[in-house]
């Protein structure tokens, strides 16, 4: 019988394997040869200096969304709003960065911003979360629409008068709620979106695999979503520890909106960093819950999504996108966890017809 360990390293060169094999079907069909296009791709992305800032700049906020769908994973929940999260989390700083004035010093401005980003995340996870809590509503199903309200809600928010007129972008942030870019200290990133929120993010990643853990709510977490009928017999308050987990699993999507509000654009505009909230769902399994997993997780996802930039001159952009696609199906479906919760969903869809 194979070990936990030996189980993930196959699912994750199995998924790797899969996305290679859809790479060079694809390449193929253009006419092209794979290695030379993986050449090409290696160039434009970790080859040079500007290609491997840009990595670093995509995978972050990527991986601020993996260490949050994990955080909810680890008690039995798929937060499948990250996506949502993130985008109201960046109008929340965006709107506050924008109101202060120019006086207000970066050790005040910044730290403002990361709680505002952690309270907006955090907000907008609640509702899914007590529907799942008190009364058993799917959060896949909940964290859905509230990513489809989220988009409404912020169209009609920019609309209204948060966003500059004639224009889907908000007014530009304080100049000391800027983020440094990593350019400005390493001489050969200059140039590239890479900022300083990949240390947040490092520093998020660090606490959510080793320190929580080893608090009383997170190990109450983690059995929870192993057997919540055997804890709820024990005394462990279920209800609240589902509540806690993905309230805290949108405090970290949100605190995603320092990558591409505060340190790349300075603003927020409609769209901005949308697709890392759900390509944080891969990041996580992909993960397997190990702190190098999900970076390595990350910064795959970012090189891809960069490397099809490099390649839109021969293959279209979109060919990363199906690449990405099928690593992911891959690492999904040989994770127990949605397998899990594959078998169980004819009868959360009848469960959910019914109470129509």
């Amino acid at each position: 019988m194979r070990s936990r360990l030996e189980s993930d390293v196959l699912a994750m060169l199995t998924g790797l394997a899969l996305g290679w094999l859809a790479f060079s079907l694809i390449v193929w069909a253009y006419g092209e040869s794979p290695a030379s296009m993986a050449l090409l791709l290696w160039n434009g992305t970790w080859g040079t200096a500007y290609g491997a800032g840009q990595v670093i700049f995509k995978a972050t906020p990527i991986l601020f969304s993996g260490i949050a769908v994990h955080l909810a994973l680890r008690a039995g929940l798929f937060n499948i709003g990250a996506e949502g999260q993130m985008a109201v989390a960046s109008l929340a700083v965006a709107s506050v960065g924008a109101a202060l004035g120019p006086s207000v010093p970066s050790v005040v401005a910044l730290p403002l911003l990361l709680v505002v980003a952690a309270l907006a995340g955090a907000l907008w996870a609640l509702g899914p979360a007590l529907l799942r809590a008190r009364l058993g509503a799917h959060e896949v199903i909940s964290t859905i629409m509230t990513n489809r309200i989220a988009d409404a809600l912020i169209g009609l928010l920019l609309g209204l008068g948060l966003a500059q007129k004639g224009t889907v972008r908000t007014p530009d942030v304080a100049s000391g709620a800027r983020l440094h870019r990593l350019g400005d200290w390493i001489g050969s990133l200059q140039g590239s979106a890479a900022n300083t929120s990949i240390f947040v993010a490092l520093v998020a990643l660090l606490l959510a695999a080793f320190l929580w853990p080893r608090t009383r709510m997170g190990r109450e977490q983690l059995l929870v979503g192993q057997n919540a009928d055997a804890c709820r017999a024990e005394g462990v308050p279920v209800a609240r520890r589902l509540t806690e987990a993905l309230v805290l699993s949108g405090a970290v999507a949100g605190l995603a909106s320092s990558a591409t509000v505060l340190g790349y654009k300075g603003y927020y505009e409609q769209g901005l960093g949308a697709g890392a909230g759900f390509t944080g769902v891969a990041v996580a399994l992909l993960g397997r819950g190990r702190a190098g997993g999900m970076l390595f997780a990350a910064l795959l996802f970012g090189t891809l999504d960069q490397g099809g930039l490099a390649l839109n001159a021969t293959i279209p952009r979109e060919a990363m996108q199906i690449v990405q696609a099928v690593v992911i199906l891959a690492v999904a479906l040989g994770d127990e966890r949605v397998r899990a919760w594959i078998a169980k969903a004819p009868a959360l869809v009848s469960k959910e017809k019914a109470a129509a």
